[in-house]
């Protein structure tokens, strides 16, 4: 079903929940993050896309994750200072988040399940993996962390 996605419960960087339908209608980038990866300028690039393209309705959502090489050691307070201050970061910030395993977050055990990865593997490899849903609630592409934001845009505008 291709609207499941709408009735999963995230928690914003300050501690508030609220259920994913707050973006029906909406393209949402969706992005596990961490402060101090190779990858961690793309909040730059994930931002400026969120700039861009948040007025004709993409929502960008950053789920920190520490599950890959402890690169996000702190708590959400030193997190959501630390992409403010260091990348300019407005785009909708949540609670830290497990990605794999037992204790993945919903979201991101529908997210593997729609879009897997290579070879048909399910396990996001690294920080900064992006899941592209358009304004359906349909997950529609997954892209390396490699994928630039940059890289992205022509593909989200293509679902505006």
């Amino acid at each position: 079903m291709s609207d499941e996605i709408y009735g999963i419960e995230v928690e914003s960087i300050d501690g508030k929940k609220q259920d994913l339908s707050a973006y029906r209608g909406k393209v949402m980038l969706i992005v596990n993050t961490a402060s101090q990866c190779g990858f961690t300028p793309q909040y730059d690039g994930l931002e400026a896309l969120w700039k861009r393209l948040g007025p004709r309705g993409l929502v960008v959502l950053g789920f920190p994750c520490n599950q890959f090489g402890a690169q996000e050691p702190g708590g959400t307070e030193e997190i959501a200072t630390f992409c403010r201050k260091n990348h300019g970061v407005t785009f909708p910030l949540h609670a830290k988040v497990d990605v794999n395993g037992p204790t993945a977050h919903p979201l991101y055990k529908h997210l593997k399940k729609a879009a897997p990865g290579l070879f048909g593997t399910e396990g996001v490899k690294w920080n900064f993996t992006k899941f592209l849903v358009d304004k359906q609630g349909q997950v529609v592409d997954r892209f390396a962390p490699t994928t630039t934001p940059e890289a992205l845009a022509p593909k989200v505008e293509a679902l505006l």
